[in-house]
């Protein structure tokens, strides 16, 4: 991973499903769930604050409490600060979070108060990745965009090197889904990872234009997150398909269909060619898989290991 000595497994388990996103996950599913990627070789695990409230990052830290500790890797995120709050029945997309308010800071004190805070959650006093979550316009909008990477690039960034310094983390980066804050962020500091949602898949290729090019020169490796674009290449292009958490419009449809096409003609379906775009792409160290679902889960993971040849291998690496 970047220019560090850290390795992680080529799949990764992205833990947003088990904090209830966009329905509940029992605890036994939970389980069940982390215990199928654990069992399938899986060692590399990304959660994050957001994920219900701090939801996901108990329910994966109690799981691998189970575990050595020196068995497996670790990312989680910083840039969102939870608080005691109200209990809800839904928020920000996760359904019945834990009961906790929370405010965004990128500053310094922000960071440190929002990975102490996942430590605790997590049952860990070290993280081997850290990214700085969601900085950009697409979230926040320009004005809070702004204020915010001031706080990244004015005191934030150098809480992320003291971390990495002090050895509680190995490598830092970004968890975003949009390519210019990446950019922004690269013509100030190096970064050994980002975790791209959303824009390097078999549907949308944005990071193409400029970011590979940069991460190149940098020795900065992603891992690719959002492989099915919110659900589309997962589903196909049927009526109601998400694509980044909206419907799809009849463009992204259309956009769509001819993939799927091309898919077929070539011997896979769209949910395999989606995973082995993401997989084969020469850029990627790590994909994420996340699921809530073993069965799920268990697809997705078949659909990795094809060995594939001809006009399927042609179709996914160009």
């Amino acid at each position: 991973m970047g220019q560090t000595d850290l390795s992680v497994t080529s799949l990764s388990f992205g833990a947003s499903s088990i904090g209830n996103m966009g329905q509940v996950v029992s605890e036994h599913a939970t389980t069940d769930v982390l215990a199928h990627a654990w069992q399938a070789g899986i060692r590399y695990f990304d959660t994050a604050p957001h994920y219900g409230r701090g939801l996901s990052e108990t329910r994966l830290g109690r799981y691998l409490s189970t575990k050595p500790r020196d068995e497996f890797v670790l990312s989680t995120k910083v840039g969102r600060v939870l608080f005691p709050g109200p209990a809800l029945e839904e928020a920000d997309g996760f359904m019945n979070p834990l009961p906790n308010a929370v405010r965004y800071d990128y500053s310094a004190d922000g960071i440190m108060e929002s990975f102490e805070g996942s430590c605790k959650r997590l049952g860990t006093s070290n993280v081997e990745i850290l990214f700085v979550h969601d900085i950009g316009d697409i979230t926040h909008g320009a004005e809070e965009g702004h204020r915010h990477f001031e706080d990244l690039m004015g005191s934030g960034f150098q809480a992320l090197k003291d971390l990495k310094q002090s050895g509680r983390v190995q490598a830092i980066g970004l968890g975003v889904n949009e390519t210019q804050v990446c950019l922004d962020v690269m013509e100030q500091e190096t970064l050994d990872v980002i975790l791209l949602a959303g824009r390097l898949t078999l549907l949308d290729r944005q990071a193409e234009e400029n970011l590979l090019a940069k991460c190149k020169d940098q020795g900065t490796s992603l891992v690719l997150g959002g492989i099915f674009n919110s659900g589309i290449l997962a589903t196909g292009p049927k009526p109601g398909a998400w694509f980044d958490y909206a419907p799809a419009s009849e463009a992204v449809l259309e956009k769509v269909r001819a993939l799927e096409e091309r898919a077929q003609n070539s011997g896979l379906s769209l949910a395999e060619a989606a995973v082995q775009f993401a997989l084969l792409h020469p850029a990627a160290c790590s994909v994420l898989l996340g699921t809530g679902k073993v069965s799920s889960l268990q697809r997705n993971m078949d659909a990795a290991v094809l060995d594939l040849d001809g006009p399927a291998l042609e179709f996914v690496t160009t």
